[in-house]
């Protein structure tokens, strides 16, 4: 098996922290873009400029490289591409995109043809899409169905990438939640409500705030609603054009502090899963890379696009990343 995998989108802010996490798991990582000078910032890597629309350039940036971490977002302009790159090149396809529209084609356009060229894509596998869809398949336990899945994440505050930014500039799909075990378009205005999160965020006013997550979990787990939320100061520091990017500490990464908290419910009982930890852009590193590994060595998987919840064992899953970069806890 190859210890080369390709990070295309390497030098945006998620790229590095995936291409650390590479290394630091003993992988030779290939960072790929479409900027030769951003690229130089790997120095004494091998790295290979591509251009999305220059599909030759894709086949040689995956040439020999075992699987492909798609990090350049907006998705919606750059998924395509390297699915059908990786398609060519026969290897695993993961990305980090929270976009709904993007998550949704992966699913859409290429499960079948994931499937006949025998390989598995994961979209969606970050901070937003996979870390809630694991946390719900975990909360779900032995359930088979759910009459409702809750979703709500609180930061104690946000400071965007110009990746993000642009990405939410880009993103003008309108967005979906799961109702009446269909998905349709969430409500507009978006609904308000309290939650009760767990220490130390407590009562937060939370807003309906659907993200790739929603399409994850609707893939796999059938429940009547799935919901998904967010409190209101990060929104507020999203909104501001002023909020500057993230500003990382010794450790490198951002003193950021996120909390993912899902909730099941099933008539009149309630499960709970919930995850805590630092830094949503740096947690998404070790996300993908956990999941690329455990596609890479378990060489009789089925094949497809899968959510994470149903290709990997969601405690286990969740329990190896802890507690170096989150911690959970299942009720």
């Amino acid at each position: 098996m190859t210890k080369n995998i390709a990070v295309y989108g390497a030098y945006g802010h998620t790229g590095r922290f995936v291409v650390q996490e590479l290394r630091r798991r003993g992988w030779n990582p290939v960072p790929s873009g479409r900027d030769p000078e951003k690229l130089k910032l790997f120095a004494g890597m091998e790295t290979r400029v591509a251009a999305i629309d220059d599909p030759a350039s894709l086949d040689r940036a995956l040439a020999g490289t075992g699987a492909v971490i798609n990090c350049a977002g907006p998705f919606l302009d750059t998924g395509a591409a390297l699915i059908e790159a990786a398609l060519r090149a026969g290897i695993p396809y993961l990305d980090i995109a929270a976009e709904q529209a993007a998550a949704q084609a992966v699913f859409e356009r290429y499960g079948a043809r994931a499937r006949e060229a025998k390989i598995v894509a994961v979209p969606a596998m970050a901070f937003y899409g996979g870390l809630g869809d694991l946390l719900a398949t975990a909360a779900m336990g032995d359930w088979k169905t759910a009459d409702e899945i809750l979703i709500a994440v609180a930061l104690d505050s946000w400071h965007p990438t110009d990746g993000t930014r642009k990405t939410g500039e880009r993103n003008t799909v309108t967005r979906v939640v799961v109702s009446q075990g269909k998905l349709v378009p969430h409500a507009d205005p978006a609904p308000e409500r309290m939650w009760d999160f767990p220490a130390s965020f407590g009562k937060q006013e939370v807003v309906g705030v659907p993200l790739s997550e929603i399409i994850m979990i609707a893939q796999h787990l059938p429940a009547a609603e799935v919901h998904s939320f967010m409190n209101v100061a990060p929104l507020k520091d999203l909104g501001n054009a002023a909020t500057p990017p993230p500003k990382l500490s010794e450790d490198g990464r951002s003193e950021q502090v996120f909390l993912v908290d899902v909730i099941a419910r099933k008539g009149g009982v309630t499960r709970r899963a919930f995850a805590k930890g630092r830094d949503i852009y740096a947690v998404t590193a070790p996300l993908v890379v956990e999941a690329m590994e455990r596609i890479l060595r378990n060489p009789q998987r089925e094949h497809g696009v899968f959510a994470p919840g149903e290709l990997f064992d969601a405690k286990a899953f969740l329990g190896a990343l802890s507690p170096a970069h989150l911690t959970f806890e299942v009720t």
